[in-house]
C-alpha cells in the first residue's frame, strides 16, 4: 500500500461539517473579485510599461531635443538642439528676420593614448559658444561673441587682425587671418 492510499484510508472517515463548507463557499466567491482586480491591474501595468518603453524609444530616436537660448550673431536666440550621442548636433532656430535656420556640427577629440572619441555634449556646447567671424557681402568683417558685435574690417594688417574679447571675467585673445580662420587663447595672442 502506497502513502497516498494510506492517507486516503486514514482520512476517509472524517466528514466536513455543514458550517465549514458554507464558510469555504463564501471564501471562494469573495476571492473571485480580487483575482479579477489583480488581472485588470496586471493588464494595466503591462500596457503602461509597453507604452512608456515605446515613448522613451520615440523620444530618443536620433537623440534628445532640447530648447535653449544661445547667442547667435550677437542676439540671444531660442534654439532647438539635438545631440546624437556620436559627437554631432543639429541646431534649428528662427533668425531676426523670421527665417528658419539650420546649423549642424560636431567633432572628435583624442585621449592621452591617441584614441579618437566623439565630443561630449558639454564640449559641443563650448564649441557653439566660441566667437564667430562673419564675412559680409559688402566686404565688412564682423566678430560675434555673446552679445558683442565688433567690426574688424579696418583692423587687418597683412591679412591678420588681433582682437581682445571680454565678457565679464572671461577674456579671449583672438587672432584672425583674413578668410583663413582664426584662433583664440585665454592667455595671449597666437602668432600665425
Amino acid at each position: 500500500m502506497t502513502n497516498k492510499e494510506k492517507y486516503k484510508q486514514a482520512f476517509s472517515t472524517m466528514h466536513i461539517s455543514d458550517e465549514f463548507s458554507v464558510e469555504v463557499k463564501k471564501m471562494i466567491t469573495t476571492n473571485k473579485k480580487p483575482k479579477l482586480n489583480r488581472l485588470v491591474a496586471s493588464i494595466a501595468a503591462f500596457v503602461l510599461i509597453v507604452g512608456s518603453a515605446t515613448m522613451a524609444y520615440a523620444t530618443d530616436f536620433c537623440g534628445i531635443q532640447r530648447t535653449l537660448q544661445l547667442w547667435i550673431h550677437g542676439e540671444q536666440t531660442n534654439a532647438t538642439i539635438q545631440f546624437d550621442g556620436n559627437g554631432n548636433y543639429d541646431l534649428n532656430y528662427i533668425d531676426d528676420e523670421g527665417n528658419s535656420k539650420h546649423q549642424g556640427g560636431g567633432g572628435v577629440a583624442f585621449d592621452v593614448f591617441g584614441n579618437e572619441r566623439p565630443l561630449t555634449e558639454e564640449e559641443l556646447m563650448e564649441q557653439m559658444a566660441a566667437p564667430d567671424v562673419v564675412y559680409e557681402e559688402d566686404g565688412s568683417v564682423w566678430v560675434y561673441w555673446f552679445n558683442q558685435k565688433i567690426d574688424i574690417t579696418d583692423k587687418f594688417e597683412n591679412n591678420i587682425c588681433y582682437v581682445k574679447l571680454e565678457n565679464g571675467d572671461k577674456t579671449l585673445y583672438m587672432t584672425v587671418r583674413y578668410e583663413n580662420g582664426y584662433s583664440t587663447s585665454p592667455h595671449k595672442y597666437i602668432i600665425p
